[in-house]
């Protein structure tokens, strides 16, 4: 079970890769939402939700 509360580490891009795989979208995306939206676990996962439905 994933803990939420963790912020993604965004100095490990194994991690950034891992989210993106996780939530269907690609390792830039989520760089990009990082950079928009800084790296709660929380709100980047409801913004790559986001992401998967505007295909």
């Amino acid at each position: 079970m994933e803990d939420n509360q963790n912020p993604l580490s965004v100095d490990e891009y194994y991690e950034i890769e891992h989210f993106a795989r996780e939530n269907g979208i690609s390792p830039s995306q989520v760089s990009r939402l990082i950079k928009k939206i800084g790296n709660d676990r929380e709100a980047l996962t409801k913004a790559a939700m986001a992401l998967r439905e505007q295909k």
